[in-house]
């Protein structure tokens, strides 16, 4: 079964055609990096026009680079929520068109579910149940996944993701837009017990996290340091908040196999491509002799290839939308549209 699957819901145009919901026929991305980058950070509006004009040159390419026709689609699915709402829209109504132009059925699919997905494709055969990290720009949750579409939430971020905290020092550090990717390359020659920074201790859930202490204290260190007019050690301030970082989630993640006894974990995410965290998680799974599921540095970030693997899940499960499907800002991981 061939779905095409596409998605915009933050700065990366992407259609994909995936076979059976792990094989890739191919995966092409339009990147604004480039553009976004000029102030800093995503600009929404920027975002959503720049969609409108990529997406619709953006399929004619994944259907030529696979070697396929329009007859040879079996589904379309698409992302609907979360993310920015002009740009997931712009997907959205790009899908609607295609389904009924084609005459074929439309498969919603969950941002987040996407990124856990992901892992289908980098591992054939992975099949639930197993514990997934996800980490991003926008999210920080643990979930278990206990089928294809059935999740349940065990601990989540209560104030800013773990990614743009990323971002954010590393803006303050002059670095350029993506920062997560600049600061990991910084920290590599940095000594990560140089700095001390906080790591907050939160009443209730011991799964949750918080992130923002930890953002603000290396923000009020930095603005402190020019105040005084004293000079940062940059690639230790970087390998300190990289490592103070994976000493929030790996504990919890690590607590979270123990509660829930899955001897396999998946990683998904945009920040699952920091080196140290990477590497923090490949030594301990190893020591407790549960199976690491690390996605390429492809399949990190935002791609199409991920929304039509799990498309395929979804479509399998009978989940379909009409052409009144909308677009969200925000929905919970196991609601499937509005």
């Amino acid at each position: 079964m061939k779905i095409l699957a596409v998605e915009s819901s933050c700065d990366e145009t992407a259609v994909a055609v995936v076979e059976d919901g792990r094989k890739v026929l191919t995966d092409c991305i339009a990147s604004q990096v480039a553009l976004h980058r000029l102030y800093g950070g995503v600009v929404p509006e920027i975002a959503s026009r720049k969609h409108m004009e990529a997406i619709y040159a953006l399929a004619d390419e994944a259907l030529t680079t696979a070697g396929i026709t329009r007859d040879d689609i079996d589904a379309v699915a698409v992302t609907f929520a979360p993310g920015l709402i002009g740009a997931v829209l712009v997907g959205v109504n790009f899908a609607k068109a295609a389904a009924l132009a084609m005459d074929k059925p439309l498969v919603p699919v969950h941002h987040i579910r996407g990124h856990i997905a992901a892992n289908y494709i980098a591992y054939p055969d992975l099949e639930p149940p197993f514990l997934c990290l996800v980490v991003s720009g926008g999210h920080t949750l643990l979930v278990d996944v206990e089928g294809y579409t059935k999740f349940r939430i065990l601990g989540t971020t209560r104030d800013d993701a773990a990614g743009e905290c990323f971002d954010k020092v590393a803006r303050l550090l002059g670095m350029p837009y993506p920062g997560g990717a600049a600061l990991d390359k910084m920290a590599a020659s940095g000594d990560p017990g140089k700095y001390t920074l906080p790591h907050t201790h939160l009443s209730g859930n011991p799964l949750d996290m918080s992130f923002s202490g930890l953002k603000t204290a290396a923000i009020n260190l930095i603005h402190n340091a020019e105040q005084k007019g004293e000079t940062i050690d940059v690639p230790s301030l970087c390998a300190s908040f990289s490592q103070a970082v994976s000493e929030i989630l790996v504990p919890r993640t690590l607590r979270a196999l123990q509660e829930t006894g899955r001897k396999t974990l998946a990683i998904a995410g945009g920040v699952a491509a920091n080196s140290k965290i990477r590497g923090d998680f490949l030594r301990e799974t190893e020591r407790l002799g549960v199976r690491l599921c690390l996605p390429p540095l492809k399949l990190c970030g935002d791609n199409g290839a991920m929304i039509g693997a799990q498309g395929y899940f979804e479509y399998l499960a009978g989940v379909r939308a009409g052409q009144d499907l909308n677009a969200y800002a925000t929905m919970p991981l196991d609601q499937l549209h509005g």
